[in-house]
């Protein structure tokens, strides 16, 4: 194609990138998920195991002891100081008291005979102690045998027994039957306690339609005889108000 058919510095050319005026459809915006890796795998794909290597391990590790923070004084050695046995000046011991042990006259052998020799068992006679001197024990008198009559005896059988009440007003010949309600004095309950309950309507009250209670003009505040004047139609003047107006002399 000759050069004058094109104007300007433009020439066709493959486009650096995509253009979204080129796709009808989203296009490249959208992509589908990829099948390699691990993160954003494909779900409709099956994944094959992934294996990871590991994280380079660092340098040479910081040493965890004291250091040289802690030292030695000079001249240790691995069994202890070195050098020759050396010896110090203390000032004299103070001598241990003598043990003070009893003398003969301390012993009394004649009070070791009940110890040393047998002899029959004794008892001696002591006064009474005063543990248990507050406790009071019932005395015979204190225990009561149950009765042997009457229907609650505690190992015995009973014989049946019959007791003689106050006479009833209730069924008696000289009841008042005069005091028995009559069928009005029975309430009926309602049928829908105990069958099925039947449909209940309610009649609500009337309501009012929405109305405009705002105050509005009567008959009286119109004027109609006046409505003409105001309603009517006129034309405007065709010259300009900025004329000259038109003076003539008129002879006598």
């Amino acid at each position: 194609m000759a050069a004058e058919a094109w104007v300007g510095s433009w020439r066709p050319h493959r486009p650096r990138g995509p253009i979204a005026a080129l796709y009808s459809s989203p296009g490249p915006k959208y992509g589908l998920p990829t099948n390699v890796g691990y993160r954003l795998h494909d779900p409709s794909r099956s994944r094959a195991p992934a294996y990871s290597f590991g994280v380079r391990a660092g340098g040479r590790q910081q040493e965890r002891s004291p250091g040289p923070a802690y030292l030695l004084p000079p001249g240790t050695t691995a069994r202890g100081p070195a050098g020759t046995p050396a010896f110090s000046l203390h000032g004299r011991p103070r001598d241990p008291p003598p043990p003070r042990t009893p003398g003969p006259g301390r012993y009394s052998p004649e009070r070791a005979a009940p110890l040393t020799f047998p002899r029959a068992p004794a008892c001696s006679l002591r006064s009474r102690t005063r543990h248990g001197a507050g406790q009071q024990t019932p005395g015979p008198a204190a225990y009561q045998l149950p009765p042997m009559l009457g229907p609650r005896v505690v190992n015995k059988s009973s014989a049946p027994n019959f007791s003689m009440p106050g006479r009833s007003n209730v069924g008696a010949f000289y009841q008042d039957l005069c005091k028995t309600p009559g069928p009005c004095g029975y309430r009926v309950v309602d049928a829908d306690v105990y069958k099925r309950r039947a449909p209940q309507y309610s009649m609500l009250a009337r309501n009012p339609l929405p109305g405009d209670n705002t105050r509005k003009p009567g008959p009286g505040t119109y004027s109609p005889e006046q409505q003409g004047r105001q309603q009517g139609v006129t034309f405007g003047i065709r010259h300009s108000n900025y004329l000259v107006p038109l003076i003539v002399d008129v002879l006598d």
